[in-house]
């Protein structure tokens, strides 16, 4: 089983973590991942970059806390606004509803997202480091 390794220390935003993702697996692309949820859930299906052809890969997150603190709740609530600047662009009424869930302490935080989207993928071991 191939392993993949995330350096939780060079994630500060959400910019920073998809350059991160973009350095461990998009390295031998011509193309890099946007800032997209949709685009992270796609390349851990394995159809391109490092992940093309794997059956099952280890990724390693180091320093898994610092990015926890780094894509928490701050980094949540202004993604959020962000959407919801850009009506003509997002469902507004989606970006509202998962800001005022996350302001009440029930909605996912950003990093909390991507753990969801991870764990969906039966074919990537996570550990936690």
């Amino acid at each position: 089983m191939e392993t993949f390794t995330i350096e939780g220390d060079a994630i500060s935003d959400i910019a920073s973590f998809y350059a991160e993702l973009n350095r461990v697996f998009m390295a031998g692309e011509s193309w890099t991942l946007g800032q997209s949820l949709d685009a992270l859930d796609d390349m851990l299906y394995g159809g391109y970059g490092a992940l093309k052809d794997k059956e099952r890969v280890r990724l390693v997150w180091r320093d898994i806390d610092k990015s926890r603190e780094a894509l928490g709740p701050a980094t949540t609530r202004a993604y959020y606004q962000a959407k919801l600047a850009q009506p003509e662009r997002y469902d507004t009424e989606i970006a509202r509803k998962a800001l005022a869930a996350l302001e009440a302490g029930q909605g996912p935080t950003y990093f909390e997202i991507v753990l969801q989207i991870i764990a969906e993928h039966d074919t990537i071991e996570l550990v936690r480091a």
